[in-house]
């Protein structure tokens, strides 16, 4: 299982808001048929899933602000892919909570 940072840019669309092209590349997420798991932030998205499946995704989401008008489109892509151990995003972050406990 692979985890995905994605962040999807839209440039020259004549405004700094970005908030209506997110709403529209976050519907890919929603309607997906790949068995992912996707966690929204403030600077980007999670997503949790087998790599084909996510790639696959992340093309798709790419596309979302050329069809809404965007002329270029800058996207970014970090990819934690961990063949030892099956990984997740909530086990990620426990792993970080226990040890922070440790140094209290």
């Amino acid at each position: 299982m692979a985890i995905i940072q994605v962040t999807i840019v839209p440039l020259g669309t004549g405004t700094p808001s970005v908030s209506d092209y997110v709403a529209s590349v976050h519907q890919v997420l929603e309607q997906s048929k790949e068995e992912i798991k996707y966690q929204l932030t403030p600077m980007s998205t999670i997503i949790e899933g087998e790599l084909d499946d996510l790639l696959a995704v992340v093309r798709r989401m790419h596309e979302v602000p050329f069809e809404n008008g965007a002329m270029r489109v800058s996207t970014s892509i970090t990819i934690d892919d961990r063949r030892d151990k099956k990984g997740s995003m909530e086990q990620k972050l426990q792993s970080i909570e226990e040890k922070l406990k440790l140094k209290e």
